[in-house]
């Protein structure tokens, strides 16, 4: 956790006194993902670490909801296309409800944020222009002008064309790129230039106007007095916009720029490119939230400095992200590191836990073995060798559960998921297979009301020297039987798991 406390220290060497205030930002285009996660949990992570130090910090989540709508994302109708241009809160809700098309997308974003546990007010853009809340940031840049045009091309190190506007307009309901050509701030007002070359005016305190996009984030830096600011790293770029924006800060506004913390994207495994949400290839947070337990997402995001790029498997890399995280709580001799790292995974979710010591792949198996009943996968599991784990975590086990039966419903490989076959074709099996079946059902009928797996795994294990049948072969066609498929769990636990009534008539071919 090196890059947290080095950063925290910066911080406060920077800001020794009063509250910090970090900022992150989105714009609600699209289904958030698993990428726009890493912006506000890098954030929440600095915050925990100021508060455990002492020090009053709070998180602010800046929606830029008075963007544009610029494209159509693969999820959204494409009647859509006639808001092209028109501001996010003003573009009505993909579900037809009475939210604006912002906050559809936001309400699943900030409801993934609460069960991560992370602590942030929502600011939204079209609420603070129209309030007039910009008008000193407006009225700062335009006055000057030409400071920060050359501010932009110096830093920027290109020309800005003869088309480049410090504002945008609304006409007719939707922004539009206008040529300024003065400002009253007597009477709040600005005329520029339309497309036909006309002058007119607008007001700009009543969000009319807004500060194009490289004015606007240095704008709010300076009326938030934003402390720190994670952003991705397409933004922290040479003469990219944390760098302009770091310049109109010295010369417009004459303070200082937030302490940056630029952040590498995350991933899909395999993929080249970041997760994108008009695209469609971003895993929606929604859906991270509902598969892996808070800390682990946490954990995900957070073991790993902000500079290094992510890669998500949500096939193996589930399985493996959850069995390290339980790796790290059972540690016995944790260094001030890990215990750091498990502080900033559980954030204010507290010492609530939904991750045991049993492997989730072992989970996995024992749930789908027990027909996806978590008082019998308790069962199966105690029979096992990590009977002791599910003895002390029976609660934490359930809970985990839910997680895993989701994994199983959105992200699982076909090949570990497995169901009861509905009906059986006993002509799809030879005739030594088929007498093993009958001779395995005679057993299993007058076996022990208590038998366990144990006991069925020796009885199925006893029919290689009568049955003319290699071990292997008897386990495959148990389960070609059972599941519809050549392998599956542990067959002995699977079958001591399975109604004694039913499973011997599905040996005997009946059902």
């Amino acid at each position: 956790m090196r890059w947290l406390t080095n950063l925290v220290d910066k911080i406060v060497a920077t800001q020794p006194e009063g509250d910090i205030l970090i900022e992150s930002g989105a714009s609600p285009s699209g289904t958030y993902h698993m990428g726009h996660l890493r912006e506000i949990l890098t954030c929440d992570a600095v915050l925990l670490e100021l508060r455990r130090r002492g020090r009053e910090a709070r998180h602010v989540h800046f929606s830029d909801d008075l963007d544009a709508l610029r494209k159509i994302p693969v999820n959204i109708p494409a009647e859509f296309e006639q808001y092209l241009g028109k501001p996010l809160c003003d573009v009505p809700a993909p579900d037809g409800s009475d939210r604006s098309y912002g906050d559809f997308f936001l309400a699943g974003f900030t409801e993934s944020a609460k069960t991560l546990g992370i602590e942030m007010e929502v600011i939204r853009s079209h609420e603070k222009y129209r309030a007039g809340y910009f008008v000193p940031a407006i009225e700062r840049v335009l006055s000057r002008l030409p400071e920060a045009r050359r501010a932009l091309e110096t830093i920027s190190g290109r020309e800005l064309d003869e088309f480049w506007s410090p504002i945008q307009v609304m006409e007719d309901g939707y922004l539009k790129n206008r040529t300024f050509v003065d400002i009253d701030t007597e009477s709040k007002t600005i005329i520029y230039q339309d497309r036909e070359g006309n002058q007119n005016n607008t007001n700009y305190d009543a969000g009319q106007v807004k500060l194009d996009w490289r004015l606007d984030w240095p704008g709010r830096w300076w009326l938030m007095k934003i402390g720190v600011e994670p952003f991705g790293r397409d933004h922290a770029s040479a003469g990219g916009s944390f760098d302009t924006g770091k310049q109109i800060m010295r010369d417009i506004y004459e303070a200082p720029a937030p302490i940056p913390v630029p952040y590498d994207f995350i991933n899909r495994a395999g993929d080249t490119k970041k997760m994108s949400a008009s695209k469609g290839t971003g895993i929606a947070t929604e859906d991270a939230v509902r598969v892996l337990p808070p800390e682990v997402l946490r954990y995900f995001i957070l073991s790993a400095p902000p500079e290094k790029r992510l890669y998500f498997d949500p096939v193996d890399g589930v399985v493996k992200l959850i069995d390290e995280f339980a790796e790290l709580l059972a540690k016995p001799d944790k260094s001030e590191e890990d215990e750091l790292l498990l502080y900033i995974c559980r954030g204010s979710i507290g010492e609530r836990v939904v991750v045991s010591t049993v492997p989730f792949s072992h989970l996995v198996e024992s749930y789908q073995a027990a027909l996806k009943n978590p008082e019998v996968t308790l069962r199966i599991i105690s029979r096992s060798e990590h009977g002791d784990a599910s003895e002390k975590n029976q609660e934490i086990i359930k809970e985990e559960l839910k997680f895993i039966d989701a994994w199983l419903e959105n992200w699982a490989p076909e090949e570990v998921k497995f169901t009861l076959q509905d009906s059986v074709d006993a002509g799809g099996f030879r005739d030594a297979e088929v007498l093993f079946f009958q001779g395995l059902a005679d057993k299993i009928a007058a076996a022990p009301a208590d038998a366990d797996g144990e006991w069925f795994h020796k009885a199925i294990y006893d029919f290689k020297e009568t049955s003319g049948m290699q071990p292997k072969e008897l386990f495959t066609s148990l389960y070609r039987l059972l599941i519809g498929k050549d392998s599956g769990p542990r067959a002995g636990w699977f079958l001591s798991s399975l109604p004694r009534d039913w499973l011997v008539a599905r040996l005997r071919l009946e059902s």
